[in-house]
């Protein structure tokens, strides 16, 4: 054993080799103990964080399902309402005859025929047409001698307005349904001079025409 009453110039002890490396030991073990406590908590730091962000998960998992978002049949009832159109077709007057809001079946005419013709299918109950009014219009247009349908406004589902006796249509409309009451199917046998004539050359059908007219409205 060293005599423990030789002092080194600082008042400190001598100390043997083996007390030496006893002590190199001692604080090398030291020094590992810290650094496992250190590791320590940093694992334990990380599982709270860990534990803290699925408690926040299943928080919030339980807040979103107590305020669901809008359902799927929600969200189709708003498509459903925003893909409607926006008008019927056809628009019908008030009170007009339910036969008008279906396309009529037109034939071809009999014999020759050489003046404008009239003839009332549906009678309306709305005021009668009076020339430079603008009046709104269902027709199917064919050729009077064979039934060939050449125009209408049903295939394009859209009434067609114009005013009537200011010469933008043919003289057998200006002329066939001045009178005619709205809410009323009449169909109009046109000559060829008051059509488009024998030998058009604008692609218009030519002779003599049939065209059966709802009147929508005249204002």
């Amino acid at each position: 054993m060293p005599d423990s009453s030789v002092k080194t110039a600082g008042g400190q002890p001598l100390r043997s080799k083996a007390e030496k490396r006893a002590a190199a030991k001692a604080a090398k073990a030291r020094a590992l103990a810290v650094r496992k406590r250190r590791r320590a908590m940093a694992v334990g730091g990380a599982a709270a964080a860990v534990l803290a962000l699925v408690v926040g998960l299943v928080l919030w998992v339980g807040h979103s399902s107590s305020h669901p978002a809008a359902t799927p049949s929600a969200a189709a009832g708003a498509t459903a309402v925003s893909a409607q159109p926006s008008a019927a077709f056809p628009p019908l007057p008030a009170g007009a005859d339910p036969a008008l809001s279906k396309k009529p079946a037109v034939t071809a005419g009999a014999g020759a025929l050489t003046r404008l013709t009239t003839t009332t299918l549906i009678q309306g109950s709305g005021a009668a047409v009076r020339s430079g009014q603008t009046i709104n219009v269902n027709y199917v247009g064919v050729t009077y001698s064979d039934g060939k349908e050449f125009d209408s406004s049903w295939s394009r589902s859209q009434p067609f307005s114009f005013p009537i006796g200011a010469g933008q249509v043919i003289k057998g409309w200006d002329q066939g349904l001045i009178g005619v009451k709205v809410g009323s199917r009449v169909q109009l046998d046109i000559p060829a001079d008051l059509a488009y004539g024998e030998h058009p050359t604008g692609g218009q059908p030519a002779g003599a025409l049939r065209f059966v007219v709802d009147v929508l409205s005249a204002s």
